[in-house]
C-alpha cells in the first residue's frame, strides 16, 4: 500500500508542462513525486530509487514506455509498484501491448484532467 506522505511517485513524461501540472496536483495531495524527462532518465529512476508507483508515458525520447515495461518485465526486481501508462495513444494495440508487458492501468491524457489522475493513483494506491 502507497502512503502518500512517505512514498515516491515517478513520473516519466517528456512534456514538461505536463510533467509540472501532473507533479504539482499530486505534491498537493501530499505525494513525493520524482520526475524524469526522458526513457533514459527514467529508467535510471527506476533502478536507483525508491518509488512506489509509475505513471509512464509512451512517446517518450530515447527509450520509450513499452521498452520500459519490457524492461521492468524482465527484471521484476526493478518494479517496485504499480505502473499506470499515461498516454495520449488511444490504439487497441497500444494499450494491449502495454497491459500484457505488465501496466497496471491506462490513462489517455486527452480524455482526462489531473484531478482525475490523483484519483487513480489514490485508487491504485490504496489497492
Amino acid at each position: 500500500m502507497l502512503d502518500k506522505n512517505k512514498n515516491k511517485v515517478l513520473i516519466i513524461e517528456d512534456e514538461q508542462d505536463i510533467r509540472t501540472i501532473y507533479a504539482e496536483v499530486l505534491q498537493n495531495a501530499g505525494y513525493v513525486v520524482d520526475q524524469a524527462p526522458n526513457g533514459e532518465v527514467g529508467e535510471d529512476k527506476l533502478r536507483n530509487t525508491d518509488w512506489q508507483l509509475l505513471l509512464l508515458d509512451i512517446m517518450l525520447p530515447g527509450k520509450d514506455g513499452l521498452k520500459i515495461l519490457k524492461d521492468l518485465k524482465e527484471m521484476p526486481e526493478m518494479k517496485k509498484g504499480p505502473v499506470i501508462v499515461l498516454t495520449n495513444l488511444n490504439s487497441e494495440h497500444i494499450i494491449q501491448e502495454a497491459f500484457k508487458l505488465g501496466a497496471d492501468g491506462y490513462l489517455i491524457k486527452s480524455e482526462v484532467n489531473p484531478d482525475k489522475v490523483v484519483e487513480e493513483v489514490g485508487r491504485f494506491a490504496s489497492a
